[in-house]
Order: structure tokens, then C-alpha cells, then sequence
């Protein structure tokens, strides 16, 4: 039998919660069989809920009935961090892209440390979905939903491994790219609609897909993106509510253009907009949608190279805070209207990471060498933030280091501490508040 985590949180590391953006193919991709990826739920995915207390039990409680409005953005001031955390975490729901504020984090889940999918132990389901994905499956309650892109060629190759060569896929065929419904208890496919038909306008990475943006829902709604630059939305039964085209997304290299990793960024919903961000070759922007009838509310341009992390928006007291990680600058902007309100510089060529948020703090990194940062940036920053040279921090910055930021994945943030893994599987735990390094071990049996 695979053994369990007697602990009551699992922290869902995006080297193991899959998909954070094509480039995440060079640290994994979707399982292939006979020519299929195969999703399989290996642990009782998002239903036990652990012992609490009575502020977290409310909490815990607005969660299960799917109720986002009553889960608290800012929980109140005399609960400590652990309890605050376990209010943002995951408890029937997984909504986007690594959860709940991007926080990658779940409860009282009783999830098996291990498993073996040939033997059977740790899986409760699997089930057969065609084509190729590196997008992430999301959960609302008894419904997971994931998107695909199949190829007309039946084409699955699929290279892994941690090599930099720009290597295209060779598969001109058309594609349809589709949006699955699945059953959370049983593995049965509920349904699958086609968002759209056609040849992809740009050749994927033999690492990636046609189909790496995670969908995203808020139980009413579900709004998927794909490579081809199809947006659509649907209701939870799979009527089609609206599309739209955002064009190509030509995510090629900063220098080689030719060099392409595919579009990795995924939609986000905040209250009564879905908001995207498309850091392209050219004529970069992110905007916002009316997420019931697709209607642009509010699109501003990036001066931006393209870019693979996701955007997150956190409510301050005084205004919803929109936040992106980019080459150029990670900026702040106003969810509402888009108004620009900081940016920061000092960023590395390729950026792949999400900004976290959390303790009063927004944590952003990045890892292309020779540029590794981590940045703790204040909630109240306004205007050009850019740290000076030698310095390691300012009035809008509580703290950062030059070295340490993680290429791939996202951080994790729990309580008291940062935790950051590297391409390399060095594993570093930071005091989130000081950015103290408090140690650093290899995933594995060696230590660093």
C-alpha cells in the first residue's frame, strides 16, 4: 500500500503539480499510453478535511460549499499564519492554475507520499484523454477539468529531460483542441467539448504541447486557452457561453525568435473578469474580460519579451492588486482598470515563475543564469521600485537576494516560511519575513 503523510497540509510544489508552462516540459510532461496522455488521480483528490479550529472549521467550511465570496482575502488580524494559510488553502476546490491565489497549497487531504500507477497502489482512477497537455487538471467540488490538443497525425512524441536544445516538433497536422469534463469520484468522462479546430500557427517544443495554458473556474464558469489562441468560455455542463481569438502567441526565445517553447501563461478569474497576460514576440499586453459575455473591459500594452508565468491578483485594503512576473519589470497594476501602479527591474532574460502573495509580502523570482533573485516586494509599493546598485532592499522592498531565484518552478509559501526548489532538485527553505535562508537539502538522498 502506498503510505500516507500524517501531516494535515500537503504543499503542492509545481515540479509536482504539473504544467506551470511549456517550458515546465523540461521538468516533466503527461503521461503517454497507446498513444494517449493519461490523467490519473492518484490520491483522494481535494475531499478529506483534517481537524481545525473553530476559526479555521468556518473557513474550511465556506470552502466546501463552494463559496469563494466567504473564504476571506485577508483573514483576520489575531489569527497566526499557519491558520491564515489553511483559509487560503485548497479543500474541495482547486479553481486555477496551482490553486487559490497561486498559493499551491491544500488541507487535510490524506495524500499517499507514493504510488505506483502500474501496480495500482495510490490510484483510485485513470482515464484515457487524447492528444498531448501540459496544463494542469482543476477541481470544482465533483467535476475536474482539463484541456487537450489532439493532432490529426496522432502525433504524441514527447522529449523530457533537463536539455536546452530548441527542438520542434515535427507535425504540421491539424489539431482539435478540447475541454474535458471529468468525474471526480469515479474517472468518468462527464463530457469534452472542441474549442477549436485547425493548424497551430506555431510548432511546439518536442517538451510541450498545443495546450499548456491550465483552465480556470469559479462554479460557474469555465475558460480555457489554448495555443492556437482560442479563448472560450462554458458553463459547468459545457454550454458554450462565449469566444474569442487573442491571435497568434508566438512565445519564441528573447534571442531566437525560431527557438520556441510554446505559450505557457493560463486565464485567471478575479470577481466578474478573467484576466490573461500575453507577453509575446510582438505587441505584448494583458487584459481583463467580462467573464459573462466575453466583452473586453480593459487591455494595456507591455513593453515586455515573452514571458510563462501566470498572473495573481490579491486584495489589499485598499484595492484589488494585479501582479506579473516579466523580463523587463514585474509590475503591479490595478485589477479593476489596469492602471499601472509600480515596476521593478532586475529581472532575469526568461521568466517563468508566479508571484505569490503573503505575511504582507508579494514574492517573485526568477532563474535564468546569471540572474537568480528572489524579491519580498511591500503591498503599499507605488512608482519605480528598481533596487539601486548593492542594494538588497528599499521602502518597497523588504528584502531580496541575487542568487537562489528558481528557473521553473513557483515558490511555496506556508506560515512562517518561502520554500523554493531548483531545476537541479536543491530544495531551500527562507524565513519568509527576513528571507534568512534557514536550510537547504538535494531532493534525494544527499544533502547541499
Amino acid at each position: 500500500m502506498a503510505s500516507r503523510s500524517p501531516g494535515h497540509v500537503m504543499l503542492l510544489c509545481s515540479v509536482v503539480c504539473k504544467g506551470e508552462s511549456s517550458l515546465h516540459g523540461k521538468e516533466n510532461t503527461a503521461m503517454k499510453r497507446n498513444s494517449c496522455f493519461v490523467f490519473v488521480a492518484v490520491i483522494h483528490l481535494l475531499v478529506a478535511v483534517g481537524s481545525a479550529d473553530e476559526k479555521e472549521s468556518k473557513l474550511i467550511d465556506a470552502a466546501r460549499r463552494g463559496d469563494l465570496s466567504a473564504e476571506p482575502v485577508q483573514v483576520v488580524t489575531d489569527a497566526n499564519d499557519w491558520t491564515r494559510d489553511n483559509g487560503v488553502a485548497a479543500h474541495d476546490t482547486w479553481p486555477s492554475f496551482r490553486g487559490r491565489g497561486a498559493r499551491g497549497i491544500a488541507v487535510g487531504q490524506d495524500l499517499p507520499e507514493q504510488w505506483d500507477v502500474t501496480k495500482g497502489e495510490g490510484v483510485r482512477w485513470k482515464t484515457a484523454i487524447p492528444g498531448l497537455a501540459n496544463s494542469c487538471p482543476i477541481v470544482w467540488k465533483d467535476k475536474v477539468f482539463v484541456t487537450t490538443a489532439v493532432s490529426s497525425a496522432g502525433n504524441t512524441e514527447v522529449r523530457i529531460g533537463l536539455y536546452g536544445a530548441g527542438d520542434a516538433a515535427n507535425d504540421t497536422s491539424e489539431h482539435s483542441w478540447r475541454l474535458y469534463c471529468v468525474d471526480r469520484v469515479t474517472g468518468r468522462v462527464l463530457w469534452h467539448r472542441v474549442a477549436d479546430e485547425g493548424v497551430p500557427p506555431i510548432r511546439r517544443h518536442l517538451k510541450s504541447s498545443q495546450a499548456n495554458s491550465t483552465p480556470a473556474t469559479d462554479g460557474k464558469h469555465v475558460v480555457a486557452l489554448f495555443n492556437s489562441g482560442q479563448f472560450s468560455c462554458f458553463d459547468m455542463d459545457g454550454k458554450l457561453l462565449w469566444e474569442t481569438n487573442l491571435g497568434v502567441l508566438d512565445s519564441g526565445a528573447f534571442d531566437d525568435a525560431d527557438y520556441q517553447w510554446g505559450f505557457g501563461s493560463s486565464p485567471i478569474i478575479y470577481q466578474s473578469t478573467v484576466i490573461v497576460q500575453c507577453d509575446i514576440q510582438q505587441e505584448s499586453f494583458i487584459a481583463a474580460f467580462e467573464i459573462e459575455s466575453g466583452k473586453e473591459i480593459w487591455r494595456m500594452p507591455r513593453d515586455e519579451l515573452p514571458s510563462w508565468g501566470t498572473p495573481t491578483v490579491h486584495e489589499t485594503a485598499c484595492l484589488p492588486l494585479l501582479i506579473t512576473n516579466a523580463t523587463n519589470h514585474v509590475r503591479g497594476y490595478d485589477a479593476r482598470t489596469g492602471r499601472e501602479l509600480w515596476k521593478l527591474a532586475g529581472n532575469a532574460a526568461i521568466t517563468v515563475p508566479t508571484p505569490i502573495v503573503g505575511r504582507d509580502l508579494i514574492f517573485v523570482t526568477s532563474g535564468y543564469r546569471p540572474i537568480q533573485p528572489i524579491y519580498a516586494v511591500r503591498l503599499n509599493a507605488a512608482g519605480d521600485i528598481t533596487l539601486g546598485e548593492d542594494e538588497d532592499s528599499n521602502e518597497h522592498i523588504e528584502w531580496s537576494t541575487s542568487r537562489g531565484g528558481p528557473y521553473l518552478p513557483t515558490p511555496i509559501l506556508y506560515g512562517d516560511y518561502l520554500y523554493t526548489c531548483g531545476n537541479n532538485g536543491v530544495f531551500t527553505c527562507y524565513n519568509a519575513k527576513a528571507g534568512k535562508r534557514m536550510y537547504r537539502r538535494r531532493c534525494g538522498n544527499s544533502t547541499q
